[in-house]
C-alpha cells in the first residue's frame, strides 16, 4: 500500500449516531463496505466480543478512524467515524442514509472541528 504524505489543515469530519443493528458478522460486513464505497484507505481493523454479546470493533483509516460499540441488550450499536477528509465522510454518510438499516444520527450534517 502506498501512502502519499500530504499537509492538511488541522480540521476533522465527524458522523456519529446510531444504527439498529447489533450482529458482529452484519456489523462488520456493512462498515467494511461502507468504508470501502467511500473510498477510505483501511490501515487496520480489530475488534472485540463480550460477555452478554457487547461488541466494539474499530477501523484505522489513513484518513482517521471508524468505531463501533453495540449494546445488545438495546439492540442498537453507537457509530463514529472521525476523518480528516469531507468528500470520503459525506460519500459515507449518503451511503448509510441510503441504506435500509435504521438510523438515529446526531446531526446530519457531518460537524467539522479544527484548531
Amino acid at each position: 500500500m502506498n501512502i502519499e504524505a500530504k499537509h492538511l489543515e488541522a480540521k476533522v469530519f465527524n458522523l456519529k449516531g446510531w444504527i439498529e443493528l447489533t450482529t458482529p458478522a452484519i456489523l462488520v460486513d456493512v462498515f467494511q463496505s461502507e468504508l470501502e464505497q467511500a473510498e477510505f484507505t483501511i490501515l487496520n481493523f480489530t475488534s472485540n466480543e463480550f460477555p452478554h454479546n457487547g461488541f466494539t470493533a474499530v477501523w484505522v483509516l489513513a484518513e482517521s478512524h471508524l468505531a463501533l460499540h453495540s449494546f445488545a441488550e438495546s439492540g442498537w450499536t453507537y457509530v463514529e467515524l472521525t476523518s480528516c477528509n469531507q468528500t470520503k465522510s459525506e460519500r459515507f454518510k449518503a451511503s448509510l442514509l441510503a441504506s435500509t438499516y435504521k438510523l438515529r444520527l446526531d446531526r446530519l450534517d457531518i460537524e467539522e472541528s479544527k484548531l
